[in-house]
């Protein structure tokens, strides 16, 4: 049973790790909209403000997501530790980590569109993805807000890739501060790209703030992740996408103007 007690230990420090990921990532943002307001109050998407029992949900859903993520974390190690999967902590060249890192973003992002439509099937969304929708108007804190069974499907992509990929760890860092990051600005309710984003040819394939508020507040289109490629291709990209990103983004430089409508329901 000796074996146990560095899993353990190692489950202790991977819910350390997740959790103080996820508070400093969501609070980052809130602090950024909060101390920013003058200039970020008029870029926010929605006309409705999220309340305190909104953050305080998310807040004690995201609790359970942490736990979850720590114990796919355990799993991964053993899996490690019994040359299942091949993670190592040697320093990679650069044109390795550049090509790893690339390849995981891409994957996970083709893995959560397909899993995300999966979540909306009849079958799945009230057991599994209500309570993510119940962030209407979501907020930073809403970035690990799932039932179960969703959590257990977001954490089980790292070993399930791991199995086909061998990894530098350094790597798998950068690809889980990328996915917090990027997690927490798209739930941000607040549209901080500058007008033309989405119709500029070097940006126009990276989600935004508003792509994926648009999901959160329609439910029935932009699945996507990272990149707005899969919707494009399936064909559910919000049809108002462009509009409503227009109407929330302002000039980095500028000041004042006035939040956009909700125009989820335009299909």
């Amino acid at each position: 049973m000796h074996w146990m007690i560095p899993l353990a230990a190692h489950g202790v420090h991977s819910f350390t790790v997740e959790l103080v990921r996820y508070l400093v990532a969501a609070g980052v943002m809130t602090g950024i909209v909060w101390a920013g307001a003058r200039w970020t109050a008029a870029r926010r998407i929605q006309k409705r403000a999220p309340t305190r029992r909104d953050r305080a949900r998310e807040f004690g859903n995201s609790m359970l997501s942490v736990t979850i993520f720590a114990l796919w974390s355990i799993a991964t190690l053993a899996m490690n530790q019994a040359g299942i999967i091949h993670v190592t902590f040697a320093a990679p060249l650069w044109w390795q980590a550049a090509l790893e890192f690339a390849g995981i973003v891409i994957a996970h992002d083709a893995y959560f569109y397909w899993m995300h439509r999966g979540l909306h099937t009849r079958a799945m969304f009230r057991r599994a993805h209500l309570t993510h929708h119940k962030s209407r108007t979501p907020t930073p804190w809403a970035a690990y807000s799932f039932a179960p069974i969703e959590g257990m499907l977001e954490g089980m992509f790292l070993p399930l890739f791991l199995l086909l990929v061998p990894m530098h760890g350094i790597v798998l860092i950068a690809f889980l501060l990328h996915q917090i990051g990027r997690n927490v600005l798209g739930h941000s309710g607040h549209e901080l790209m500058p007008p033309g984003f989405t119709r500029f040819p070097l940006t126009a394939w990276l989600t935004t703030a508003t792509h994926h508020d648009l999901h959160h507040s329609g439910g029935g289109h932009n699945f996507g992740l990272y990149f707005t490629w899969w919707d494009r291709w399936m064909g559910t990209e919000h049809p108002g996408y462009h509009g409503a990103f227009e109407a929330a983004a302002l000039p980095w430089s500028g000041a004042g103007g006035s939040a956009s409508q909700d125009i989820a329901s335009q299909s």
